[in-house]
């Protein structure tokens, strides 16, 4: 009910996903790089699950 709310007022609500940086993986919260098989953050435990 709450992401509807913000996407109706235009804040878009799309997932986090990985984002790239060189040829790793790079976390959306804490800009940890891991390898392109990873799951999971293994710094601050941020998953694009969540």
């Amino acid at each position: 009910m709450f992401d509807e709310f913000l996407s109706q007022r235009g804040h878009n609500m799309d997932s986090a996903g990985w984002e790239d940086s060189y040829n790793k993986k790079q976390c959306p919260e804490c800009g940890g790089l891991h390898d392109s098989d990873a799951v999971e953050c293994t710094i601050c435990g941020w998953s694009p699950a969540r």
